[in-house]
């Protein structure tokens, strides 16, 4: 199984740390939370926005960026409205770290600086700041992959109270509803 991962750098509100980690869960992504973060693990936001999906994710913490750095290997695709080429034009392999920094104030500019190459940036208009932490996790997670063809992912789903085969097979030549 292909396996990506979520970097939240000082993440500052759990409610959307716990929605990443849905995400992650539901993804088989492995989340990192690079600290000092705005909240304690244990949050209880944290924990409600997070629903019954813990015992799905994998999880790592980190002290600081060195010691991230110190304990991964790229490579890193780093999420930020300062990018010059667009999340969609990268190219995501297994193994990758898709890395989003803080709310408030993004990644550090210094680490962008020094990796001009390996930044990216979701399209938007020139207008708004940025677009919520949880919701850019989700294009990149996503966008990743797409790309890898969503490796080991359910890609359909079933009806409970009706059957669409059924459906088709007694209206093979058109609309069955």
């Amino acid at each position: 199984m292909a396996v990506l991962h979520i970097v939240l750098v000082e993440p500052e509100i759990p409610q959307n740390t716990g929605n990443i980690a849905r995400t992650c869960a539901v993804t088989g992504a492995h989340l990192h939370l690079v600290g000092p973060m705005g909240f304690v693990p244990d949050d209880r936001r944290l924990r409600h926005a997070g629903l019954d999906y813990w015992q799905y994710l994998t999880l790592s913490y980190y002290d600081s960026l060195p010691d991230f750095f110190a304990k991964n290997t790229g490579p890193f695709y780093f999420f930020t409205t300062k990018a010059q080429k667009r999340h969609v034009d990268a190219r995501f392999t297994d193994g990758a770290y898709l890395v989003f920094g803080k709310e408030s104030a993004g990644l550090p500019e210094k680490l962008l600086f020094d990796h001009p190459d390996d930044c990216v940036r979701i399209p938007m208009m020139d207008a708004a700041r940025s677009l919520n932490l949880a919701n850019s996790v989700a294009i990149g997670l996503y966008e990743a992959l797409r790309q890898l063809d969503f490796p080991e992912l359910a890609c359909s789903g079933a009806l409970r109270e009706f059957d669409w085969a059924a459906a088709r097979a007694a209206h093979p030549g058109g609309e069955f509803l």
